[in-house]
């Protein structure tokens, strides 16, 4: 480079004024979306779709089950010989119309109510008790060592047993009746939601971590205030799956013994129902069953979903 200073001249923008020519008529800015548009855009239309197209396979697959397999074997062996006669059997497997008629009559008649009040009842005693205990391991686990080690250690001997092979020890340290029942709910709820709120806790960034330390949070305020709202995601996500097991471990447990001082709950009803082969009210029982489990995540959690960690950011979709 020589030693010749360059000399640079600035460059200088050409000001200038443009008139701006307003529209006489501005285009639609918002446009209303068309009645299906926004009919499909709701959740619950399109799960509703969802559900009459089950059922409307259902009502089909029960009034003619042999029609699939007949022209199975006919492709197989490669003699179509005309398409099969319909034969039905209500014995095996009901029609849905006859399983909602028998659904209703036992709604009627209250022995569906009484039934799946009792079974929701020990399903509300177990989970809360559930609950309460995986709240002090996790409590305890997240603010020493020793806890931590001892969560990890449990978790990892108790969540892979099945709740219900516990039934029989239960049978014979509680008797027979509602503790029993119980005891394998809280086995099936405590180390979902505690592995599921601990992995949570463990996964707070550490920024938050240091600002409720700086506010001097320790033990069980530490855990409410800073790691429980940082790790709800996860905590939903335990609820969700506690909840799962528990109903379905309980109906379980009632199928295999599900009478209280004389009244059985719906798992109890299904099986009184199998022992007369009654089918129709076998279905409506597991109906109910999966009628309770849709009102429970379609409504209840979504609910809590919807004021929770999608209104703070924190799940989209």
């Amino acid at each position: 480079m020589s030693d010749t200073a360059i000399k640079l001249t600035p460059f200088v923008r050409q000001e200038y004024e443009r008139d701006v020519h307003v529209p006489a008529s501005i285009a639609e800015v918002e446009r209303e979306l068309p009645f299906a548009e926004r009919l499909w855009n709701a959740p619950w239309a399109r799960r509703a779709l969802i559900l009459i197209l089950l059922a409307l396979i259902w009502e089909s697959y029960a009034r003619c089950p042999n029609v699939i397999s007949d022209l199975l074997a006919m492709a197989w062996h490669g003699n179509f010989t005309g398409f099969p006669a319909c034969s039905a059997n209500p014995l095996l497997f009901p029609t849905f119309t006859d399983t909602m008629t028998a659904w209703w009559d036992g709604i009627v008649s209250g022995v569906i109510p009484a039934r799946l009040a009792v079974t929701l009842r020990m399903l509300v005693m177990g989970y809360a008790l559930g609950l309460s205990l995986a709240a002090i391991f996790v409590t305890f686990a997240v603010s020493t060592r020793f806890g931590t080690d001892l969560l990890s250690t449990l978790t990892s001997m108790f969540n892979p047993l099945p709740a219900i092979a516990l039934l029989p020890l239960a049978l014979l340290w509680f008797g027979l009746g509602a503790p029993s029942i119980v005891f394998v709910i809280v086995n099936s709820v405590l180390w979902a939601v505690a592995l599921n709120t601990h992995a949570g806790c463990t996964a707070v960034s550490e920024t938050l971590r240091m600002a409720g330390q700086t506010f001097g949070l320790k033990g069980f305020r530490y855990v409410v205030k800073i790691l429980m709202p940082a790790a709800f995601p996860a905590i939903l996500s335990g609820l969700k799956i506690g909840w799962a097991f528990a109903w379905r471990t309980l109906i379980a447990a009632e199928l295999v013994f599900g009478v209280s001082s004389g009244s059985g709950g719906l798992g109890w009803f299904i099986f009184e129902n199998r022992n007369t082969l009654d089918t129709a009210n076998v279905f409506a029982g597991l109906l109910t069953v999966m009628a309770v489990g849709l009102l429970v995540e379609g409504v209840i959690f979504r609910t809590i979903e919807t004021k929770t960690i999608r209104r703070w950011g924190m799940q989209h979709g």
